[in-house]
């Protein structure tokens, strides 16, 4: 069965996270550099089956657009290319929701620094699959 793939963008890293195979549940994979990011990317595809990649949109507090905001949509594009699907989800603060639960295990500050981007992509991935998943959708009673 496919899986699916979350990156959390930025501009000197980026956050990685892999779901499933059933689609249920996110789990952080690793960070790459951005030079780096495509051809990590396409290995993973292979590996593991990838047929969405879903990425979080920088935004504003009010919604709008961020500067990191057209990095996002270039990368989303650059993707694309690979045959995969791309979805885009709003990664308003996950990388703060991954920074207090990694202060909350008691992580040291180097090991965060490396670690809240692929945990932010965790966030980023789950939040998609709990909005896709058989239970969220509207059921229709066939009775």
């Amino acid at each position: 069965m496919s899986r699916v793939l979350g990156v959390d963008y930025g501009d000197t890293r980026i956050g990685l996270a892999i779901s499933d195979p059933l689609r249920i549940t996110a789990r952080p994979l690793e960070v790459v550099a951005p030079d780096r990011f495509l051809d990590r990317l396409r290995e993973l595809i292979n590996e593991y089956e990838v047929t969405t990649v879903v990425i979080g949109l920088p935004r504003t507090l009010k919604g709008g657009a961020s500067a990191s905001t057209a990095g996002a949509r270039t990368l989303g594009e650059e993707i694309s290319g690979l045959g995969v699907e791309v979805v885009y989800v709003d990664e308003r603060f996950t990388s703060r929701m991954a920074e207090s639960a990694l202060l909350e295990a008691g992580m040291k500050r180097r090991e965060r620094r490396v670690t809240v981007d692929k945990v932010a992509a965790a966030i980023i991935l789950q939040s998609y699959l709990d909005g896709n998943s058989p239970s969220s959708r509207d059921v229709t009673d066939h009775e």
